[in-house]
């Protein structure tokens, strides 16, 4: 089973929904280390994207991704506008023209999105960023592809989670939180945790279609 262009548009519908679910959450996490806005900025982004691509009909990964990068970098501020947005752009780029992919494939072209978060934000793992729970999670995607779909995604999801706690202790490195120094510690990243729901989102949008 393979991982296709409707997977990834149900998981744009997904992601949209948690977060605005959660996201009076989000921006509560964010008010302890950053300027209080993830949540209401990663809100008003997804909720972009989804009638963006609602309001058209696309043939590959690239049109998606490349339409949902742009859009999020227009209408959010911050952080989060341009570094999900260069993750959706790159993953995008590397996706490119297909419209299905194996999962191991596509662990790869999300490398590419991460590779491009991290140069952009000149982070690494262990910064106390969305690279905490991006990174693992890819990981585990890709070691676990040759299980199945199901196994490999449960896989990353749970790798997601256990680096989104991971920041907890970290002192932040990078972003507004690191102004705080030593007084970062203590607090869960907003960023590490939009991006852990963007894999639930993907898992269960591929255990769905």
């Amino acid at each position: 089973m393979a991982f296709t262009l409707g997977m990834a548009i149900a998981a744009m519908d997904k992601f949209n929904a948690l977060i605005e679910e959660n996201k009076e959450y989000l921006t509560d996490l964010d008010s302890a280390i950053g300027d209080a806005d993830h949540g209401i900025n990663m809100n008003r982004g997804m909720k972009r994207i989804v009638e963006k691509t609602h309001s058209k009909e696309y043939a590959d990964f690239g049109g998606l991704f490349r339409d949902a990068a742009m859009t999020i970098m227009s209408v959010v501020g911050g952080s989060a506008g341009p570094l999900y947005g260069t993750f959706f752009m790159k993953l995008g780029q590397k996706l490119g023209c297909a419209n299905e992919i194996q999962v191991e494939n596509f662990a790869d072209a999300l490398r590419e999105g991460l590779s491009g978060v991290m140069s952009l934000g000149k982070s690494a793992v262990g910064d106390k960023t969305m690279v905490d729970a991006i990174d693992p999670a890819i990981k585990a995607l890709k070691e676990n592809a040759s299980e199945g779909d199901a196994a490999a995604w449960n896989a990353a999801v749970a790798a997601a989670e256990h680096g989104m706690k991971d920041t907890v202790p970290m002192i932040a490195r990078r972003g507004r939180a690191s102004y705080l120094g030593e007084r970062s510690i203590g607090h869960q990243d907003p960023g590490a945790t939009s991006s852990y729901y963007l894999f639930t989102c993907f898992r269960d949008a591929s255990a769905e279609n």
